[in-house]
């Protein structure tokens, strides 16, 4: 166990985690020049064509020092804020982390955001200063940052280029020196945190976990100490690129596994793996439960295919914790779920993955926030569906969640963020000089207003200088109505929205505009309405198709033209009577895009 470190790497998004993990792999020989590509880490499509780490990877290093041999297992993390639950999954698996900083970039938000999660779990921390070899690097000046944030001296910081391999001979001297190995007794009884699983459709359910005692061998009998199922471990191993089974992994060991499970309810990330002949007393603490923030739901195009979906969602959940579902239905859509899920882009990816890798047609709708009502009886609901929300006489108030965002930018862009932040119910509470070229602005603001586009505008505005990080501090009231979209005077509750008061009419106009673009003419008026209770605050019409059905008359009196006329425009009456409005599923799609 003195030979085994077990480490992440840590930073903002696009400061080269994963290059450099690429020259870690590379300088060990972990695997073979023929397998080697740029980001091998980033096995997923929607990775690469992104160019951002989305799921944490686990690889195992061999590394050879003075003749002696060490192993070396990385886990490398996701960057972007939403995803920052897989971060804390890493860290709970490792001792130690590389924080990463761009020369060129300084330090970022969710730098520090990543640090401080390090920090809560008492892990060794080895800064190191990456893209020195980029025109604009800068690292004496991130060098003095680092200092001021870690408290440490400038010689505990190296500089590397994941690029050129620069000063990666110092990050491995860096690990073995001052990360402390794993401490465990292997005779203990059998205790391993789960933090990723995955699901293959030849063998099941694969659980990754990091040992901290006891021993695991293979066939043994093992039992999950929070969901309580006992299984056979059909196999276990070590993760390089592929998976490499073994006979026996000790306390302190990083790897996979298989027990044959189909059932993606019966295995759970943060559970703990014990043995059943010999079990632990208690589980594994300290691990964070996730919280959801944005709430959309997700529903098959064909409703033939909600079950197909239900387990597409399911297995999706295995290899992403953080994703939150229940079924719900809808007037307009039939049956599908409501998921919960971290941010935005978390929305984007889920949906995306479950198109592509489950072969799913799906729609979404508009995404929410959680809000808190507090009713006249004394009892208090959440409302993760604007369809839930009761009668406004029931409600003695409501309250939104609120978030503190730190934006760290450049000098220039201070007053436009600021108006952008006002503009969206924010309140400033500091603003601070981190270096001459670097401010700190922190806000409290609503969640609801960061949910569509804030991330998009903020990046605009500032040329993409602007880096953001937020985290709840819980719900205060708030002047909230549910408003509502009538086609042809029926709600369509797909389209329904918890807004603030002042925000309605700017938006309930805009979707109006929208859907009339959207939905096809019919042989009669379609009144498109947005609706807070009985007020109408905003109107579109989509006009009538008309047929001329005076062609045939060719001369003669007016009176016979008027019979035709009229009788048409009862025919007409009847039909927006009984008529139904179908919307398009680009309808949908649209309206999580007003905003662009």
């Amino acid at each position: 166990m003195e030979n085994i470190r077990n480490f992440c790497i840590i930073a903002h998004i696009d400061h080269g985690k994963s290059t450099l993990a690429d020259r870690l792999i590379e300088m060990t020989k972990t695997i073979s020049q023929r397998e080697m590509m740029d980001t091998v880490l980033d096995n997923m499509d929607l990775e690469r064509e992104r160019g951002i780490t989305i799921k944490s990877h686990a690889i195992q290093m061999d590394f050879i020092r003075n003749g002696q041999k060490y192993v070396l297992n990385l886990i490398d993390t996701p960057g972007h804020v939403d995803f920052s639950y897989e971060v804390s999954r890493s860290l709970a698996a490792c001792e130690g982390a590389l924080l990463l900083v761009d020369a060129s970039q300084g330090i970022q938000a969710q730098t520090i955001s990543n640090l401080y999660l390090a920090l809560e779990q008492g892990m060794t921390i080895i800064p190191v200063i990456n893209k020195i070899d980029m025109p604009g690097a800068n690292p004496e000046a991130v060098e003095d940052d680092v200092m001021s944030m870690l408290d440490c001296k400038r010689e505990d910081i190296i500089r590397a280029s994941g690029r050129t391999g620069e000063g990666v001979d110092l990050i491995f001297d860096a690990i073995l020196d001052r990360i402390p190995a794993p401490k465990g007794d292997t005779k203990a009884p059998l205790k391993a945190l789960i933090f990723d699983s995955v699901f293959n459709s030849f063998r099941g359910v694969i659980a990754y976990y990091r040992i901290f005692e006891g021993t695991l061998t293979k066939n043994e009998k093992v039992r999950f100490f929070n969901v309580g199922g006992s299984y056979n471990a059909d196999e276990v191993g070590v993760l390089r690129l592929d998976m490499e089974p073994r006979n026996e992994m000790k306390a302190g060991d990083v790897g996979y596994i298989i027990t044959g499970i189909k059932n993606a309810k019966e295995i759970k990330v943060g559970d703990t793996i014990t043995s059943f002949a010999n079990p632990c007393l208690e589980g594994i603490h300290g691990f964070e439960d996730v919280k959801p923030m944005v709430f959309a739901g997700i529903y098959p195009m064909d409703n033939d295919d909600y079950e197909d979906l239900r387990d597409s969602i399911e297995k999706l959940q295995l290899n992403d914790a953080s994703l939150v579902f229940e079924p719900e239905s809808s007037v307009a859509l039939g049956f599908g779920f409501r998921c919960g899920f971290l941010g935005l882009l978390h929305l984007e990816i889920v949906t995306e993955r479950l198109e592509r890798e489950f072969d799913m047609t799906i729609i979404t709708t508009v995404p929410q926030v959680s809000y808190s009502a507090y009713l006249t009886d004394g009892e208090q609901i959440t409302i993760n569906n604007p369809a839930d929300m009761p009668e406004p006489q029931r409600i003695e108030r409501l309250e939104e969640p609120y978030i503190r965002a730190e934006v760290i930018t450049k000098p220039e862009y201070i007053g436009s963020i600021i108006g952008l932040c006002m503009d969206k119910r924010g309140i400033l509470l500091n603003q601070e000089y981190l270096t001459e070229e670097r401010v700190e602005l922190v806000f409290e603001m609503p969640m609801a207003e960061i949910v569509f586009d804030f991330y998009d505008k903020l990046k605009s505005i500032s040329r993409g200088y602007a880096s953001f990080d937020y985290h709840q501090i819980g719900y205060r009231p708030g002047d909230l109505v549910k408003m509502d979209i009538l086609l042809n005077a029926e709600k369509v509750d797909a389209f329904s929205a918890m807004i603030h008061r002042s925000k309605a009419e700017d938006f309930g106009r805009r979707m109006c505009e929208k859907l009339k673009d959207l939905i096809p003419r019919q042989m009669f008026m379609i009144p498109i309405q947005a609706a807070i209770g009985a007020k109408i605050i905003a109107r579109e019409s989509i006009s009538a198709m008309r047929k001329d059905v005076t062609a045939k008359c060719y001369g003669g009196d007016i009176s016979r033209k008027r019979k035709l006329l009229e009788k048409q425009k009862k025919g007409k009456k009847k039909m927006r009577q009984f008529g139904k409005v179908e919307v398009p599923q680009e309808a949908f799609i649209a309206v999580l895009k007003l905003n662009d």
